[in-house]
């Protein structure tokens, strides 16, 4: 009787490469939510909210924090979860959808609670699936 060996990805050789590409994705998504911040009021869109100025450097910090929230969300599904892309993919489509409810909500000009919720929007587009792709499924 010969026993079948099924190759199993050790978690060295998924977290490396996810943790990797999610860095890259952080960053890329952090530049991109200041840049479209910093285009907005460019563009005359006030940054204030209930009356205090949101910095532009403060949408990459804001970014960079929640982006490294979901980094950890998809290293903890990678580990315990038996499809972590899927879950990973359904569990911050709705996080985004939820991150949008403060900005609805917020005491802002009509303009900038949108360019609050498309920085969102642009954040969760370049993270999510970079480090989807990482995930087994």
């Amino acid at each position: 009787m010969t026993a079948t060996r099924t190759a199993v990805p050790s978690r060295t050789t998924v977290l490396r490469p996810l943790a990797g590409t999610g860095v890259v994705a952080l960053a890329l998504a952090s530049g991109a939510t200041a840049a479209v911040a910093a285009a907005g009021h460019a563009a005359g869109i006030s940054l204030d909210v209930s009356g205090a100025p949101i910095p532009v450097t403060g949408f990459a910090v804001l970014t960079a924090v929640f982006s490294l929230v979901g980094l950890v969300l998809a290293a903890v599904l990678a580990r315990v979860a038996r499809h972590p892309r899927a879950i990973f993919v359904r569990s911050t489509v709705v996080l985004t959808a939820l991150s949008l409810v403060p900005d609805v909500i917020a005491d802002a000009t009509p303009g900038t609670k949108m360019l609050l919720m498309l920085t969102h929007l642009v954040a969760a587009a370049i993270v999510i699936p970079a480090v989807a792709r990482r995930l087994p499924a």
